[in-house]
């Protein structure tokens, strides 16, 4: 049958903390028998907002990523929880039952992203449940989507083998994947966290003054093989991404009088600074 699925896109998140906030709204002093018994008002973090650093000045970027509960096909919540105090509905949202897990601070630490919260006036673990009780309701949205004002989050209902489709077709990937949990949140250009870039500043000498060098070629080789080739932009900016951690030694090739390169150990992302190329590059 279909379960519920959740695409996370790293790209258009700004760090506006609206789902933090919507999820404060909805489960803050608020009872869901069946669903969930009330999150408290501080130390909670249902959802919440990682952030990342890339590159050096003035090559600069940060990327968000909204981390939640993963609803794992194969959640160790699940497997370690006695008495069914936590369970996998058939649509694939996992619950944690607020009566039965009442007492049971173990199943905090079950989870390997730390996403399970421990509620100290309930005597209870607690995490987001997917909103399963407006689903439940015929809601079309959950409270996430329907306050992102950039498009972070879409929600899908579909059979795993469509899911696995569209997966690859996207290029989406999961948090740990190496842990075997089989998250149901899937996070789209999730390389803004994982990978590193390699980038720089060409110019050229016009009439005595450095000039941004647009439109020029540059090239990147591993092992004394090319492996990319990239323009630069309109200020004469460069960059190679989605390069893997400790990766080892690569060259930056450009245009210039018979032959520039430069060689450098990918350790993380790295702004090469400003080259020169000749006149005319």
């Amino acid at each position: 049958m279909e379960q519920w699925n959740l695409i996370i896109d790293v790209a258009k998140c700004h760090n506006c903390n609206n789902c933090f906030l919507a999820c404060k709204d909805e489960y803050v002093g608020n009872n869901f028998p069946g669903y969930s018994a009330p999150q408290p008002l501080h130390g909670h973090k249902w959802f919440f907002i990682e952030s990342c650093e890339r590159g050096q000045m003035p090559m600069v970027e940060v990327a968000f990523r909204p981390i939640t509960c993963n609803h794992c096909r194969q959640a160790p919540c699940v497997q370690q929880a006695a008495g069914d105090s936590v369970y996998q509905r058939e649509d694939g949202i996992v619950i944690i039952d607020p009566d039965k897990a009442r007492g049971r601070k173990e199943i905090t630490n079950s989870c390997p992203y730390g996403v399970i919260w421990w509620n100290e006036q309930e005597q209870l673990a607690q995490k987001w449940n997917f909103d399963a009780h407006l689903l439940d309701q015929g809601h079309s949205q959950l409270r996430a989507e329907q306050v992102c004002p950039t498009g972070v989050f879409q929600s899908l209902k579909a059979e795993d083998h469509e899911m696995e489709r569209i997966a690859e077709e996207q290029d989406l990937q999961v948090l740990r994947p190496e842990l075997g949990t089989r998250p149901r949140v899937y996070y789209k250009n999730l390389d803004w966290f994982t990978k590193h870039y390699i980038g720089g500043t060409l110019v050229s000498e016009a009439n005595g003054t450095a000039v941004a060098a647009s439109g020029v070629t540059v090239r990147l080789e591993k092992d004394g093989v090319q492996i990319r080739s990239v323009q630069t932009d309109q200020f004469g900016d460069f960059k190679f991404d989605g390069l893997e951690y400790r990766s080892g030694d690569y060259t930056v090739r450009y245009p210039g009088s018979g032959h520039r390169e430069t060689t450098v150990e990918l350790i993380e992302s790295i702004y090469l600074g400003v080259l020169n190329c000749s006149d005319p590059c």
